[in-house]
């Protein structure tokens, strides 16, 4: 009897039930809530700004090719109260000569076996939403070559401004293989209606970038922070009725970490870091959103708060912003997207300055998608993806001095959380453009995708700083001599049951000049590096 009554409280407290459906930052799943709303079959749930928690999509109003599958079941507790579980998941990637990888939190993928696993539960209920979903990552961390270190530990990143002032960005994290343990999309928050205030880990993605965002992504580390702010809000005027359109807005308070392979100065071990954004989707113009950000970086002091609204004040912090659009067309499936990111302000102010020059570290991401019907009939849809990032610095810097716009003379650490950066993961000082088809089935997901860059082009700018390329010939050893990345790679996810999925993946990394020979126009000196990386992942979802 006791069993028996047990039973009944799990069906009529434990109930499965359809609720709207939430996803990690960048997952198979969230990217293919993005692919519905291109074809019109459901709406983004956040302009601009998004973490686990605004990522909160409604896929249960049209059909759909993964209907059947297992992407938004919760558990009904009680009639206010409800359970979702995350995962488990398993991701597992393997890299034969070089590190490889990006926008996958704690996890460095370094030469060797890496391996992340994640999973949790949330639970909601009253205004509270309460995630636990840590990461815990392992790396393999096998030797390979690296650069003289421009820092004090060995491993540190291989230029800067000078000796103390540059970017905690290692070019490897120690000699032997380690775990890390991050509190990932963890958090404690408070909402209502459309206010919401929360205190925890989750990591952000700021813009519509596929790939790359300037400002923002799950690339790095989380950090602990707090924010406020408004979720998506229908706006109408008063006593007039007029609906003008959706605003969104969020304001937060965070605190980064140095790793442990920077310098050996522990009173600068942790940065206070301030973002503001904000985005408006106007009525008249459907499928147009309008955004900025702005972030900065302070010394971690608690009178530092000041610096939470922009300031002229340029003397401790490191200010950067951005601002630009996306507009999608869901009549046609199209979407396009654009975002400018300045990091300084020109000398002599605003107007006069950009009317002088205007690309004053002017940084910039243009992208598209296009969804395609390829057989109704069997029911394979696809995506075309293209996405171009410009992070190099502005030139009127080779009259002034070395410059990154991850760098800062105030900010040592750089723009970067734990030795991983913050925002851009392939495109820090340099270029990228990618291209990927992502094919769509009821069962699962194939794609296929091309990516170039140059990951750090400002190294070779900040070295022509003060010299004549006349004189010294500097010209002709640096023309021939950047170092470029193209890689070829191909990736897939398969429901295996309507719970259980596999996903798997093969690409081809070939790294030109790696160490930034510099080859006096011989070519026929190039060194190559030959990376191959392997990943598997085992998803279940309750």
């Amino acid at each position: 009897m006791k069993i028996k009554k047990i039973a009944v409280l799990v069906f009529v407290f434990v109930l499965p039930t359809v609720l709207p459906a939430q996803e990690a930052l960048k997952s198979i799943e969230e990217d293919y809530y993005g692919f519905l709303a291109l074809q019109g079959l459901t709406e983004r749930p956040y302009l601009n700004y998004r973490t686990l928690s605004d990522s909160v999509w409604d896929i249960s109003s049209n059909p759909h090719l993964w209907e059947l599958q297992k992407l938004q079941t919760r558990f009904k507790l009680l009639d206010a109260v409800s359970l979702r579980v995350y995962g488990p998941e398993l991701f597992m990637s393997g890299n034969t000569a070089a590190p490889y990888g990006q926008n996958d939190g704690a996890l460095w993928q370094g030469r060797g076996f890496n391996a992340s696993l994640t999973g949790g539960v949330r639970f909601e209920g009253w205004g509270i939403e309460a995630t636990f979903k840590p990461q815990l990552a392992f790396s393999q961390n096998v030797a390979f070559d690296i650069m003289p270190s421009n820092y004090d530990s060995e491993y540190g990143y291989f230029w800067g401004y000078g000796h103390n002032v540059g970017v905690d960005a290692p070019q490897r994290f120690g000699d032997a293989p380690f775990f890390i343990f991050d509190w990932g999309d963890s958090e404690i928050r408070y909402t209502w209606k459309t206010l919401t205030i929360g205190f925890g880990t989750q990591a952000i993605w700021l813009g519509p970038a596929y790939l790359n965002p300037m400002l923002h992504s799950n690339n790095a580390p989380t950090y602990p922070k707090f924010d406020i702010g408004l979720r998506r809000q229908s706006l109408t005027i008063p006593w007039l009725g007029w609906y003008i359109g959706d605003i969104e807005a969020r304001l937060w308070v965070g605190r980064l970490s140095e790793s442990d392979y920077f310098d050996n100065d522990p009173s600068n071990d942790h940065i206070m870091f301030h973002g503001l954004s904000f985005a408006y989707a106007p009525s008249f113009l459907p499928g147009l959103t309008l955004f900025a950000n702005r972030v900065a970086l302070v010394p971690w002091a608690w009178e530092n708060l000041k610096f939470i609204l922009p300031s002229d004040a340029n003397t401790i912090e490191d200010q950067k912003a951005s601002f630009g659009l996306w507009w999608i067309f869901p009549q046609v499936g199209f979407e396009v997207y654009g975002e400018l990111g300045i990091d300084d302000f020109v000398g002599s102010g605003f107007p006069a300055g950009y009317i002088r020059y205007l690309f004053h570290t002017m940084l910039y991401t243009v992208g598209l998608k296009k969804s395609i019907i390829i057989r109704s009939d069997k029911s394979l849809y696809g995506v075309f993806l293209f996405e171009w990032d410009c992070m190099e610095m502005s030139q009127d810097f080779q009259y002034m001095w070395r410059y990154s716009p991850y760098f800062h003379g105030q900010i040592k650490q750089g723009y970067t959380n734990r030795g991983q950066w913050i925002g851009a993961g392939s495109g820090w000082g340099g270029n990228s453009q990618y291209l990927e088809f992502k094919l769509y089935y009821p069962k699962g997901m194939l794609s296929l995708f091309i990516h170039r860059n140059n990951p750090d082009n400002n190294y070779f700018y900040s070295e022509m700083i003060e010299k004549k390329a006349s004189e010294t010939a500097y010209g002709a050893n640096y023309f021939w001599s950047w170092k470029a990345n193209f890689v070829v790679g191909l990736n897939s996810e398969y429901f295996i049951t309507n719970s259980l999925a596999l996903g798997g993946g093969f690409a081809y990394n070939f790294i030109m000049n790696p160490f930034y020979y510099f080859y006096k126009n011989d070519v026929s000196k190039d060194e190559y590096t030959h990376n191959f990386s392997f990943r598997l992942t085992i998803k279940y979802q309750f």
